[in-house]
């Protein structure tokens, strides 16, 4: 107690010293010239940033935070089901800093390629996931690091949380080296350990994921696969023939849509006859769940994970979200939606003021604690940042590695039969 009261009275003294004027004679650590041009003591002013920044800690580290809390959570609509996903769920602190830090890392991360792209840094297809945080991180908290999980194009934040890092995607979105895919893949096509993806084809991932799952059951492994596609895709073919082959064997897959109420800029009212996407898959049981709620996600797929190991087979999930930038960098968003529409969001379901308020109206975390996150995510980006700008983009000598993954070398055919490339695994 000593210590802090000690800070924060270091603290108080610096903030009231007042800037050096001209006829104030320089201190070492500030030339006569800064001195003459009545420039305030830059020394002193960090010398305050930095101890506040130590008083705030010293505050945070001396409160009495809550171990854990228990929340009300929305009642999932049920297709088929008896019983849902609890009302009621706990929140740990140790858990909620985790999940703060992780959707502010993702927002953080979207908005610095959105930045790159306007800057013709990052180029072609580009897909943002901002306002759709709880999706991803919800999801991740609700399954095992073992288990597997694939999806469409707008992919930045499950390679996140599948594991890999801000810089990997960063310079894979900006086609360097150090890109998680080597830099050949792009925004639409990054992989991780039990991740696959990052697909372009519409809808095209879902029978794969289907696919993963019957692996998963082929093997006798306790696991799940998350196949998750958009209400866009909801209406292909081939998502209608997964679900009948998942039902027929019984398989552990995951089905999810992400209804962000637009399909690149038609309304789901405008695209389909029934927007009960948690009921499409007819035979298949469902839940619709609030989507910008990270423990409403979380204990859904707790819920949809559980019912796949038991054995009874594939199960639909419908998350109600929203994205906050367009479809593509090409679409600006506000054609097919009003500006005013987007702000409502924002300020009565962001996903991380929502988590944010819960947690220090319950004593979980203080705004100083979460601020101090903001700023260390802010760092990390930059310097993710930095690196995909400065790495160097994959020598033309490379176009042809990694065809397979593990192959004698072999040449492969150019634009022309006079060019080769060789193939290294």
């Amino acid at each position: 107690m000593r210590k802090m009261l000690a800070a924060v009275s270091r603290v108080l003294s610096g903030a009231a010293q007042k800037p050096v004027h001209a006829d104030t004679p320089a201190t070492p650590s500030q030339s006569p010239l800064s001195a003459s041009l009545n420039v305030p003591n830059l020394y002193n002013w960090s010398h305050s940033i930095r101890e506040t920044r130590e008083a705030s800690r010293v505050l945070v580290a001396s409160r009495n935070f809550a171990n854990d809390a228990t929340f009300e959570i929305k009642k999932c609509d049920l297709h088929r089901l008896e019983e849902g996903p609890p009302v009621t769920t706990v929140l740990t602190r140790e858990d909620g800093l985790k999940y703060y830090r992780m959707m502010q890392t993702v927002r953080r991360m979207e908005l610095k390629a959105d930045q790159l792209y306007k800057q013709k840094i990052i180029r072609g297809f580009c897909h943002l996931c901002d306002g759709q945080e709880a999706c991803c991180v919800g999801l991740e908290a609700g399954i095992n690091p073992t288990d597997h999980l694939i999806t469409a194009y707008r992919a930045h934040g499950f390679t996140f949380t599948r594991g890999l890092s801000v810089r990997e995607i960063l310079a894979e979105l900006t086609g360097r080296k150090g890109g998680c895919a080597k830099g050949k893949g792009g925004s639409m096509h990054m992989y991780a350990k039990n991740f696959y993806g990052g697909n372009g084809i519409v809808g095209a991932q879902v029978p794969l994921g289907a696919g993963i799952a019957l692996a998963c059951k082929y093997n006798g492994k306790d696991e799940v696969c998350l196949t998750l596609y958009g209400d866009g895709a909801a209406n292909q073919g081939q998502i209608f023939e997964a679900y009948n082959m998942a039902a027929l064997w019984k398989l552990p897959c995951i089905f999810i849509c992400e209804n962000n109420r637009y399909g690149m800029g038609t309304s789901v009212e405008r695209a389909a006859a029934s927007t009960d996407y948690y009921k499409r898959g007819d035979f298949i049981p469902g839940l619709r769940v609030d989507g910008m709620d990270i423990l409403c996600v979380r204990e859904a797929t707790r819920f949809a994970a559980a019912y796949c190991r038991s054995g009874k087979g594939p199960i639909l999930m419908e998350l109600q979200t929203y994205r906050y930038h367009g479809h593509s960098m090409s679409d600006p968003g506000v054609s097919y939606r009003t500006r005013e529409e987007i702000q409502e969001v924002r300020s009565k379901s962001d996903p991380i003021m929502l988590l944010k308020d819960r947690m220090v109206n319950n004593n979980l975390a203080s705004v100083e604690e979460l601020k101090e996150i903001d700023v260390e995510v802010r760092k990390e980006i930059e310097d993710a940042a930095q690196f995909a700008t400065a790495d160097p983009e994959p020598p033309l000598e490379e176009l042809g590695y990694h065809i397979y993954s593990s192959n004698p070398p072999f040449e492969v055919r150019g634009a022309n039969q006079w060019i080769k490339f060789k193939s290294v695994s």
